[in-house]
């Protein structure tokens, strides 16, 4: 439901994934942003309306995302979905964290978009590892991203692995993601993603800012 910029995105890069999408929209004019490729349903109406939700094949859905501008529409239309139609995998975009944090303990995934972003930009301004982007349940693994310094261009991610005591996950590299070996050079402009127990973060870090300590490695 939504087919502004993040809903006609959403449609669009799962019918590239041979997904079957149908997209609801109360402005017909929007489905224009969906393109002429597009071979999905578009069903003009209201996401919670039952009607509309039927029309737009609802009880054949395997997810249900909830993407309009309005906080109040997409909390009502996931609920919908959810409670009347019983999907099980329901997002909610709300714009406002403290009420994303309240539906998202009633059990639909909510992404709240000024904590997101806010996140985001925060964690590029922090100092490198002060934020991660991931940490998992138990609070014992961590995934940052950080810029490669100066210092390490030329020498190998297994050098880095082996000093760090982290592994590299993946590189961003000219924009585009790279899965590295042992032997992997560090080149100039790469974003590390870095794996670390959480109690060894500090030292990876550090690691990273002082240099290798035998350059022949």
């Amino acid at each position: 439901m939504g087919c502004g910029r993040v809903g006609s995105t959403l449609a669009r890069s799962l019918e590239d994934r041979n997904h079957t999408v149908a997209v609801i929209d109360s402005d017909p004019d929007a489905f224009r942003r969906l393109g002429p490729g597009f071979n999905g349903d578009k069903v003009a109406g209201m996401g919670f309306d039952q009607q509309v939700l039927e029309k737009a094949g609802i009880r054949r859905a395997d997810a249900f995302a909830a993407v309009s501008s309005g906080d109040n529409s997409n909390i009502i239309a996931a609920r919908v979905a959810r409670e009347t139609f019983g999907i099980q995998s329901v997002v909610a975009r709300i714009y406002d964290p403290g009420r994303a944090e309240v539906y998202q303990r009633l059990g639909i995934t909510t992404v709240a978009t000024v904590k997101w972003t806010a996140d985001q930009v925060l964690r590029r301004l922090l100092p490198v590892g002060t934020e991660p982007d991931f940490r998992d349940p138990s609070g014992t693994i961590r995934l940052d991203h950080v810029m490669v310094p100066e210092v390490w261009v030329g020498h190998s991610i297994g050098s880095y692995q082996d000093q760090a005591h982290a592994r590299v996950a993946w590189i961003d590299r000219l924009g585009e993601g790279t899965l590295p070996t042992r032997d992997s050079i560090i080149q100039e402009g790469d974003m590390l993603h870095v794996v670390v127990r959480e109690e060894n973060a500090g030292h990876a870090y550090e690691v990273l800012k002082r240099g290798p300590e035998d350059e022949h490695q």
